[in-house]
């Protein structure tokens, strides 16, 4: 199960324009399977609906390598604007009076980065997950969706950028934030999107840099 938790989280965000071709590798570059395997995706059965309490603080993982501080910050930034420093893998959150809340942050991989200033257009709590039909296009064996819970690759929180396929979402793979794994979309541990998402609204600019 874990293998495959692992092999979804790094579709989640895929984005086939940006990947080379599959025949070009041994390897898959979205699942890291041997291009010879078939994927088979087995979902822990899942409730209708979300137990009252909120999973996040019992069930999911919760450690966190890289400390979220409030620390100095100085840039052309107003208050309440998201920057992404995909080089530093952190998000800072601009606090104003030359601070920022900082927060440790997965990005994409090589030929998955991408740089531009976007605005959350929509927030969610333990997203569904559709994956998209280009997707789908090159891996039919892919579920067409997932609900949103603990095996999701989204996470707990989930908040979408423009009219982009990119998140900044949440991951049950807190050992992944600190590196270049993802797609594309930022990842965070549940724990950080959880905190992020309180603090942010939609229309919130993200500005990401390369």
């Amino acid at each position: 199960m874990r293998r495959i938790v692992t092999a979804l989280a790094g579709l989640a965000c895929a984005s086939i324009a940006l990947a080379a071709p599959a025949s070009a590798y041994e390897i898959d570059p979205l699942t890291r399977q041997p291009l010879s395997d078939v994927l088979t995706v087995r979902v822990r059965p899942q409730n209708a609906s979300l137990p009252a309490a909120d999973p996040l603080q019992s069930t999911l993982p919760q450690a966190t390598a890289i400390q979220r501080e409030m620390v100095e910050f100085s840039g052309p930034y107003s208050p309440g604007t998201i920057v992404v420093s995909t080089a530093e893998r952190r998000l800072y959150l601009v606090m104003g009076g030359g601070q920022a809340m900082r927060y440790g942050v997965g990005v994409g991989r090589p030929g998955f980065t991408w740089g531009g200033t976007q605005n959350i257009t929509m927030k969610r709590e333990w997203p569904d997950w559709r994956p998209p039909s280009e997707m789908l296009r090159r891996r039919p064996d892919l579920p067409r969706y997932m609900k949103g819970g603990i095996e999701n690759p989204l996470g707990a929180r989930a908040m979408y950028l423009g009219g982009s396929i990119y998140r900044i979402h949440g991951s049950n793979e807190p050992e992944t934030i600190g590196t270049a794994v993802s797609s594309g979309c930022i990842r965070m541990t549940n724990e950080d999107v959880s905190d992020l998402y309180t603090r942010v609204k939609v229309g919130t600019r993200v500005i990401v840099q390369r």
